[in-house]
């Protein structure tokens, strides 16, 4: 589900985000009715919450995602340089779906590609995410 949030005179936008496949706009995108989406600021307190105690994470779903789950039209984010790439951790189905499908876990659902990232972390730490990795160890010392 998105929210919205409809503004009487103006659009709050939001600086652009260094990612590891460029810059990428988060600013809040205005639709035709003046409606503001707050899915990536949403998506953002989400990701911050569910990985407070693994802050390195965050930042790379910063990366990988600009905190983005789902686009405008509410399918789910694919990679563009490899359209395996799922959701706000961006895990690639082709290496990771068998697991995940054993796992019981949905990489489509952002909790369940939240959980599969944090099964990642914990068996393999950040290498999953090394690709992108100018862009996240910039903020966060490197856990290996």
């Amino acid at each position: 589900m998105i929210l919205t949030v409809l503004l009487a005179t103006s659009v709050t936008t939001i600086a652009p985000s260094d990612t590891a496949y460029g810059t990428i706009s988060v600013a809040q995108a205005a639709t035709d009715e003046g409606q503001v989406t707050r899915e990536v600021l949403d998506t953002e307190r989400i990701v911050r919450s569910y990985f407070r105690d693994i802050p390195v994470m965050a930042e790379i779903a910063r990366c990988e995602s600009t905190f983005r789950h789902t686009l405008p039209d509410g399918s789910v984010l694919r990679g563009k340089v490899d359209s395996d790439d799922t959701g706000v951790m961006q895990i690639n189905r082709r290496y990771h779906g068998a697991k995940a499908a054993q796992l019981e876990l949905d990489l489509n659902d952002i909790y369940h590609n939240m959980a599969y990232a944090r099964y990642l972390y914990e068996t393999q730490g950040t290498q999953p995410w090394s690709a992108s990795a100018p862009c996240w160890n910039k903020t966060v010392a490197m856990n290996i």
